[in-house]
């Protein structure tokens, strides 16, 4: 990385470019014209190019104002003395054929105002006669009877499409009476047992008993124990009578901690009594469940008896039937087979019938096309001989229309003269100058530097962002008077109060009193853009180092 880095670099002036561009352009133009306008000179002619005969074309550009003289050519074109002499000769000679021309044309109107018929000589070929079309026997389109095709077969039996009544199926069987679908009443189910807060009174009213019967003696015996510590000399609130008193305080917890014990046991067994009675009271009621449900399945056991024995009968009746109806149906297939071999007969034999029909037809039909190929023939030979007769009097027509074209063919000829040989002149080599792209190159090198510049200013702003994000949010001193070997390194830009971007400078340099390098800015120049980045303390200005850095990211 390269040190300091320089100042953004200035975009190229783009009316300075354009005219530059311009310039160039029309330079390229000029020089091209002068190596491409080649005079030359052969044996038929020559051309030749000059720009003297003809005063400049100025060229004024719109965007820089600067005027460009343009050269005009000229090209003349001039014939050899041979092939001037001939263009002479050309010239007169159309003079004088154009004089011969009038005097033909004159000739010419005689012969258009006679009438012309190619036919009215005698030895003319006459056009073929049409009669021979009419004396063609017709085509044959018909040929004898060969009988009548067989369309149908001869009578037969009728296909038996069906049999003997053998009696209806049984569909059904008699009622064997509802099935059970539901048991009698047995009662309710006892889901619960006791009172809702489980015999806590109870408990409370024994628990009471007990307290009301332990609390006199629990007392006597508070009472006789103060007045043996005061016999035993022991006062109140020494260590000794404390200890006797918590000593007394235990027994007295321990005491009503049994009676609370004994509340307890008292809830639980009146609390299981009753639980037993709900027990017995279920098992009772699943009794007479399991009594009614016997009941039901005995009775549901016995009509499925029956309906099964009904089932078996209507089973019976429906074998019976079936096989009724399989002999019956046997018969019919008997009787359709017979009728179908019949059927088979007769269609074979109409088939032997119409095959003998469909040969005499054939025959016929062979007959008559031979007739109409040698009709076909005959036509064809009488056309032959009547399309020669028509080609040899178009032949003799064409010939006679030629004769009377020649006076005007020879016309023609006359008017048409004769053309000198121009010159041909041989392609030149053109050049080609590539033009300069004088506005690319300048727009390419701002680009580059530009690009140079982002790369540099980018590589300042992650040293710098890693140093502040090392900072953190505390302040950092950065006193211009702290630091010693200050060297200036480069610019970022940093946004002041307004947002708007300033040149920040950054530096290299060492704290006093240290040699580890570093890289940052001087508070006095960050308070110069942003004085809420900065703050004084023990007589040193101190930055804010994320400060500092969100007002550079802010114009990043």
């Amino acid at each position: 990385m390269a040190w300091p880095f320089p100042d953004p670099p200035q975009p190229p002036n783009p009316i300075l470019t354009s005219g530059l561009q311009t310039a160039q352009n029309i330079g390229t133009a000029v020089t091209g014209s002068y190596l491409n306008n080649v005079n030359q000179n052969t044996p038929t002619g020559s051309v030749s190019w000059d720009t003297t005969s003809r005063a400049p074309y100025t060229y004024v550009d719109p965007a820089t104002q600067v005027p460009y003289s343009i050269p005009q050519w000229t090209a003349t074109q001039t014939l050899s003395p041979s092939g001037q002499q001939i263009q002479n000769y050309n010239d007169q000679t159309s003079i004088n054929l154009a004089q011969q021309g009038q005097q033909s044309s004159q000739r010419l109107g005689d012969l258009l105002n006679t009438s012309f018929n190619p036919y009215d000589d005698p030895g003319s070929p006459g056009a073929a006669p049409m009669d021979w079309l009419h004396q063609i026997p017709p085509a044959q389109r018909t040929f004898g009877d060969v009988g009548g095709q067989q369309r149908s077969l001869g009578g037969y039996a009728g296909q038996q499409t069906g049999f003997g009544d053998v009696g209806n199926q049984q569909y059904g069987f008699a009622d064997a009476g509802p099935v059970q679908r539901e048991l009698g009443y047995t009662g309710d189910i006892t889901r619960s047992y006791g009172p809702a807060d489980n015999f806590s009174a109870d408990r409370q009213r024994v628990e009471n008993a007990l307290f009301q019967r332990m609390d006199p003696q629990l007392q006597q015996d508070r009472q006789r124990l103060r007045q043996q510590l005061a016999d035993q000399g022991i006062q109140y609130g020494s260590k000794a009578y404390n200890d006797a008193i918590a000593n007394a305080d235990r027994q007295t917890t321990d005491a009503r901690l049994a009676v609370t014990a004994q509340g307890g046991a008292e809830q639980q067994r009146m609390n299981d009594m009753a639980a037993q009675r709900a027990g017995f009271e279920n098992a009772a009621q699943r009794q007479a469940f399991e009594q009614e449900a016997q009941r039901g399945q005995f009775k549901n056991q016995t009509e499925q008896q029956v309906f099964n024995q009904l089932q078996a009968r209507g089973v019976f009746a429906n074998t019976a039937q079936e096989a009724a109806f399989k002999q019956a149906q046997a018969r019919g297939a008997f009787a359709n087979q017979a009728q179908m071999e019949q059927f088979q007969k007769d269609l074979q034999a109409g088939n032997f019938a119409n095959e003998a029909q469909k040969n005499a037809f054939t025959q016929e039909a062979t007959r008559g096309q031979f007739s109409n190929a040698a009709l076909a023939q005959t036509l064809a030979l009488n056309k032959t001989a009547f399309d020669a007769q028509n080609a040899l009097r178009g032949q003799y027509a064409q010939e006679q229309y030629a004769l009377r074209a020649q006076p005007l063919n020879e016309i023609t000829a006359l008017q048409s003269g004769s053309q000198v040989q121009q010159p041909s002149f041989v392609g030149t080599n053109q050049q080609q100058i590539a033009n300069t792209d004088i506005a690319g190159i300048i727009n390419n090198n701002f680009s580059q530097n530009l690009d140079i510049y982002k790369q540099n200013s980018s590589n300042l702003n992650n040293i710098i962002g890693g140093l502040f994000g090392v900072a953190g949010n505390a302040a950092r001193a950065s006193d211009r008077r702290v630091k010693k070997n200050i060297a200036k390194l480069g610019n970022v830009y940093m946004a002041d109060r307004h947002d708007a971007p300033k040149k920040l400078p950054i530096y290299s340099y060492e704290y006093k009193g240290s040699d580890a390098p570093q890289i940052g800015p001087m508070a006095q120049d960050v308070e110069r853009i942003d004085p809420q980045a900065v703050t004084t303390m023990g007589g040193v200005k101190h930055i804010y180092p994320r400060r500092v850095m969100g007002d550079i990211l802010k114009v990043a």
